[in-house]
């Protein structure tokens, strides 16, 4: 039987990912750089565990002896992806990971030509706002002859995890990024913009997310621009060490994420599309594991892919209770 290797799995995310992986009866080891808290988990789940820090390709190397799949979430992804992915490559593991940083998917570009010589994946944002965000531009260009623009806004509530924080402070930059003419480049603009959600106009802030990356990829949209709208604590303050791992099951039930894709065509037409959906963390431990399963049941390409281009614009809909919906005409 194929064997998933899930990486960080001792973290808030990682957890929940393993969880889902065991219910969907996948062959899993956890792994990870603290041996003390793998051995634990092993022992608590009745799973095996391999413990191995990343400064060392012979070490990596060792750690994915008998391994086909491997799902990277122990960020910050800056630290962690090209060790990983570089890894993958040499021992022809198919990679994903659940990042939300820009970095990992600028390093599967630069190494995608390698990975597909090598018949190796690179799928980084198996879960979370990249499969959301991917799926819904990808339906949305389908609707409008020739796109020429598209903005996406998401829409985050509830509290971060400690590692989604110490991973966003390790990647604060007043620099935001657009694509424009299909080449990425520094906004002129930091104004606000207002996307409704399904309850009136909010104003987003415009931040430097994936998709300005995987949309491009997924789409072929030239001009792509990229919003967060935040309700409830916001980034936290303090100390990020002092923070609990995440929010509760009970906060992630009372706090959905939306999305909405607003795209412009040749002809001046406007389109808006909305996507709702559970709580981010539930959506990428649930996407990930989901991921994992189809890719080693054999469904993989090689070389840097997208959620939207490897499993299709409607994987977000298989995902919870997810829904995409439009507004009735061109505007």
């Amino acid at each position: 039987m194929k064997k998933l290797m899930i990486y960080g799995a001792t973290g808030y995310t990682g957890r929940m990912i393993v969880q889902h992986a065991l219910e969907a009866r996948l062959q899993v080891i956890i792994a990870g750089r603290d041996r003390e808290k793998l051995a634990a988990m092993s022992s608590d789940l009745d799973v095996p565990f391999r413990a191995f820090r990343l400064d060392n390709p012979v070490t990596i190397d060792s750690g994915f002896d008998n391994i086909d799949t491997v799902i990277n979430c122990a960020g910050p992804f800056l630290h962690t992806a090209r060790p990983l992915m570089e890894a993958a490559i040499r021992k022809k593991v198919h990679y994903l990971d659940v990042a939300a940083e820009l970095d990992s998917y600028q390093i599967a570009e630069i190494l995608g030509e390698v990975a597909s010589s090598a018949g190796v994946m690179l799928l980084p944002g198996c879960g979370g706002s990249v499969a959301m965000l991917g799926c819904l531009a990808a339906h949305a260009a389908t609707r409008v002859n020739n796109p020429a623009r598209i903005s996406l806004a998401l829409h985050v509530t509830g509290t971060m995890s400690r590692g989604s924080a110490v991973s966003a402070a390790e990647n604060l930059s007043t620099q935001c990024l657009i694509r424009r003419n299909g080449q990425l480049m520094e906004s002129e603009s930091g104004e606000l913009q207002e996307f409704d959600f399904g309850k009136g106009p909010k104003a987003c802030f415009p931040v430097t997310l994936p998709d300005l990356i995987t949309v491009w990829k997924a789409t072929g949209i030239p001009d792509i621009k990229t919003f967060v709208h935040v309700s409830g604590e916001g980034f936290p303050q303090g100390n990020l060490a002092d923070l609990p791992d995440g929010p509760t099951a009970q906060e992630r039930e009372a706090s959905r994420y939306q999305a909405v894709a607003e795209v412009l065509n040749a002809d001046g037409e406007t389109l808006y599309m909305l996507l709702d959906t559970v709580n981010g963390y539930s959506f990428t431990a649930l996407a990930a594991a989901e991921a994992g399963r189809r890719v080693l049941a054999g469904e993989c390409r090689p070389g840097f892919q997208t959620p939207a281009t490897l499993f299709g614009k409607h994987f977000a809909e298989t995902i919870a209770d997810t829904r995409i919906t439009t507004s009735d005409a061109l505007r």
